[in-house]
């Protein structure tokens, strides 16, 4: 360790050190560090920039122009290659007599006070070494790093740490100052002909690494793909290689997705896992492998470092990929000025998404009112937009401007699929039920609109997972599917993973993966007799449909076979077109044959077993099984066997009848409906009919007809419905059932049960 190092590392005197040239990337770094460890630090440059006004909130003292006073009472003066010997601050310090050092030279004893990791090379020296000192950190080794440009994954482009023992700096080889390092851990990517306005060739750049893999008191990892890399470093007694093939860290099965790259990483013969690097090129797949041999000769966890790299994407919400599939890419950007969504969206383009969907959060009040037009400019040029309310950023709202101010001007500049989401913590919904296979969603603001994002990704992998497990094509899947759109009464929330299997294997499998991690199931048909409450349905709603679930034919023994998925009436039209009678009552039954099985559904004197010859069922644990009627205990609305199992399909016995008599019972049947059941969209029979008075009619000697809540009305047809006039919600129809209970306690003393389930949360939760 150098005396410099020693003295840096003695915070009893902490050193005051003048840094001419701060405000370089380089040089700010330094900055960085060096105030991180204590000291005290100043320094100087040409201009004033976004940068120096930075570090001058964490306590450096900066001035602009240089001058000879800058460098007053300094201890060390640290000066980078781009200074020139006339400049006033280096010329002041050399006539003081202060100590000078090239900035390679302060980094060097900066590193000498760590266990360092130096990565060098010709190319690629930024990336490989954010992605060391990410996948270090986000292993809970706390390194420091410094590194040759900002990475916003980490945060800054150097950062001083306390805790931890390592550091990773990225070496320059360009002037020879490679050579003043003495790591812990060298990593060598390349070796190229380069420089050599500085080098005689490249065999005197070689030499330069030799001599700084001769002061490597730890491995030398090196690229075995490069010629350069290998020649230098093979012979070393500690070479650690990575590459394709050969080498000591290989990666195999590479796979190019879109904007990213997957591949499997082996240590020898020993399958390490998988990693999915978050930016393309199989290029840095080699620098990846050369941040997963470094780190696992320091002891990281590869799963820790398997994961950090698949977050590491170049630069944090700047067209950082958060989700990517077959079906989906979801992709993050800070971008909160018209300029920068335009880039942002050119950029998407490249990718040839099928759509570009957006969901945008405008950022300040003040912002959103000066530059409507032109973010609905920019905006219209993608195929849909969706726009959440203000991000106040601590500025008070300015009557008339909210998020509908962008989705106004967006129309006016030509686009049409374009809505306002006001409340983020709910704006997922909207968005994750839009999206199509192939599309490419940008969650796009300077807020938080990434949380919005990263629900949509957690939801959207579950899919994912349920789409390998069966053939293609058994099972269509979305994301919070709105309730009313498959329920009789046309309410209802959103369900979270809105589930259609074809075949009873894809329905197993469903359940089997969602049981085994603890997601709820519920299997809805038509939504008959059901009632969603507004804040939808946490978990997986299973509905069969197609395939296997819409079959509905007459068998060779004149019975008639019908899947879940089939609605009653078409089981009553097919046995009619074949003179089969007995179904006759299934033709004013809203339902399908599932949820008729489930909860033995009936009319005109009928029940759904009264006809079951046998069933088909999928039992708690997994397995498809037949049953037959005799083995089946039913009662009315209720099937105990029904309550942990799942139907499937069920075979009907009925009878050979006329065409005229089957058609004359239809025909009663569907006069009696008319005459007795409102038009209007319901959930059927709201309440069970106590014991004294049928519900329908003392719902009437209440006088509860034609009143309601909402759009939510009693009919005038019949008192034990209540019907949707357009519009209603959930809620509306929950507080005209609790009305109509609550007087008829009061008045009758009677308790109304409901005989429509209510199912679902009040308030969204997912």
């Amino acid at each position: 360790m150098s005396d410099l190092s020693q003295q840096l590392t003695d915070l009893s005197r902490p050193l005051r050190i003048h840094l001419i040239g701060v405000a370089g990337s380089g040089m700010s770094g330094l900055a960085l560090l060096l105030m991180g460890m204590g000291h005290r630090v100043s320094g100087s440059d040409r201009v004033t920039t976004k940068e120096t006004e930075r570090m001058q909130g964490l306590g450096l003292r900066f001035s602009s122009p240089h001058t000879a006073e800058a460098v007053e009472g300094a201890d060390v003066v640290v000066y980078s290659s781009a200074i020139r010997p006339t400049n006033a601050a280096l010329a002041a310090a050399r006539d003081s007599g202060i100590r000078l050092m090239r900035r390679a030279e302060c980094l060097a004893a900066i590193l000498a006070t760590r266990k360092g990791i130096v990565v060098s090379g010709t190319h690629g020296k930024t990336t490989t070494s954010a992605m060391v000192a990410h996948a270090l950190r986000e292993a809970g080794l706390e390194p420091s790093h410094y590194v040759g440009a900002e990475i916003p994954v980490l945060g800054q482009n150097a950062r001083w740490s306390e805790d931890g023992d390592w550091m990773v700096a990225e070496g320059d080889e360009s002037d020879g100052t490679l050579a003043l390092y003495h790591p812990a851990c060298s990593i060598v990517l390349n070796v190229e002909a380069e420089h050599l306005d500085h080098y005689r060739d490249l065999d005197e750049i070689k030499d330069v690494f030799r001599t700084l893999l001769s002061q490597t008191s730890g491995p030398v990892i090196y690229c075995a793909e490069d010629e350069g890399a290998a020649s230098v470093c093979s012979d070393h007694p500690r070479a650690v290689s990575y590459g394709w093939e050969g080498a000591d860290y290989t990666a195999r099965e590479i796979r190019e997705l879109r904007g990213a790259t997957a591949f499997t990483v082996y240590r020898g013969d020993e399958r390490l896992g998988e990693v999915e690097l978050g930016i393309p090129g199989r290029h840095n797949v080699l620098n990846a492998m050369a941040a997963i041999a470094s780190c696992d000769r320091a002891g990281a966890d590869f799963l820790l470092v398997s994961r950090a790299l698949n977050t590491f994407a170049g630069a944090k919400r700047r067209f950082e990929t958060r989700f990517l599939s077959k079906r989906l890419r979801l992709v993050d950007d800070y971008g909160h000025h018209p300029t920068e969504i335009a880039a942002t969206i050119q950029t998407a383009r490249q990718l040839k998404a099928g759509r570009v969907v957006i969901l945008f959060q405008p950022h300040r009040f003040t912002r959103t009112q000066a530059l409507a037009e032109e973010f609905g400019k920019v905006l219209a040029e993608a195929d849909e937009v969706f726009v959440t309310d203000v991000y106040p950023a601590s500025e008070l709202p300015i009557p008339g401007v909210s998020g509908q101010t962008i989705v106004d001007a967006v129309k006016r500049h030509g686009g049409t699929m374009v809505e306002s989401v006001p409340n983020l913590a709910t704006a997922h919904h909207r968005v994750g039920n839009s999206l199509d296979p192939g599309d490419l969603l940008i969650t796009l603001g300077a807020g938080n609109v990434h949380e919005a994002g990263s629900a949509i990704a957690r939801d959207e992998k579950i899919l994912e997972d349920l789409l390998a497990l069966v053939p293609e094509g058994g099972l269509d899947v979305k994301l919070y599917e709105p309730m009313r759109r498959h329920t009789t009464m046309l309410v209802g929330g959103p369900a979270q993973f809105w589930i259609e299997p074809h075949t009873f294997e894809a329905f197993a499998a469903t359940t089997e993966y969602c049981r085994e991690r603890g997601i709820a199931v519920r299997v809805i048909g038509r939504g008959s007799n059901l009632l969603v409450r507004d804040g939808g349905i946490r978990g997986a709603v299973i509905h069969p449909k197609g395939g296997q679930f819409s079959e509905c034919y007459v068998d060779e023994n004149g019975h008639m076979v019908a899947g879940a998925g089939v609605r009653l009436k078409k089981v009553a039209s097919v046995a009619q077109a074949a003179g089969i009678g007995g179904f006759e009552w299934m033709e004013g039954i809203p339902g399908n044959v599932g949820g008729a099985l489930r909860m033995n559904a009936g009319a005109m004197g009928v029940e759904t077993f009264d006809q079951v010859v046998r069933m088909t069922f999928l039992d708690e644990d997994g397995e498809i099984r037949e049953r037959q009627r005799e083995e089946i205990e039913s009662f009315y609305r209720n099937v105990p066997e029904l309550r942990r199992n799942f139907a499937l399909q069920a075979v009907f016995c009925g009878e050979k009848d006329l065409p005229e008599n089957i058609q004359a019972r239809w025909d009663e049947s569907r006069r009696k409906r008319r005459e007795t059941q409102p038009i209007a969209a319901s959930a059927g029979c709201i309440f069970k009919n106590p014991d004294d008075v049928p519900a329908g009619m003392l719902v009437d000697q209440l006088g509860f007809k034609g009143s309601g809540d909402g759009s939510a009305e009693v009919s005038l047809e019949h008192g034990n419905f209540i019907v949707n006039r357009g519009g209603a919600s959930a809620g509306d129809v929950l507080a005209l059932i609790d009305r109509i209970r609550r007087e008829a306690k009061r008045q009758r003393g009677v308790d109304l049960e409901t005989e429509v389930k209510v199912i679902g949360e009040d308030e969204f939760s997912f």
